[in-house]
C-alpha cells in the first residue's frame, strides 16, 4: 500500500469550502458575524 498523496492547503481550503456551502447553519453564523463587523466599522 502506498502513502494517500498529502493534500495541498489549496485543496484543504476548497474543500472546507465545499463543506460550509452546504451547511446552512455555519452559512448565517459567518454571515452574522461579517454584517456585526461591518456595523462597527460603519460607527
Amino acid at each position: 500500500m502506498r502513502k494517500p498523496r498529502r493534500r495541498s492547503f489549496a485543496d484543504l481550503v476548497l474543500e472546507n469550502k465545499h463543506q460550509i456551502l452546504k451547511d446552512e447553519a455555519a452559512m448565517e453564523k459567518i454571515e452574522a458575524r461579517l454584517e456585526e463587523k461591518r456595523l462597527n466599522k460603519a460607527e
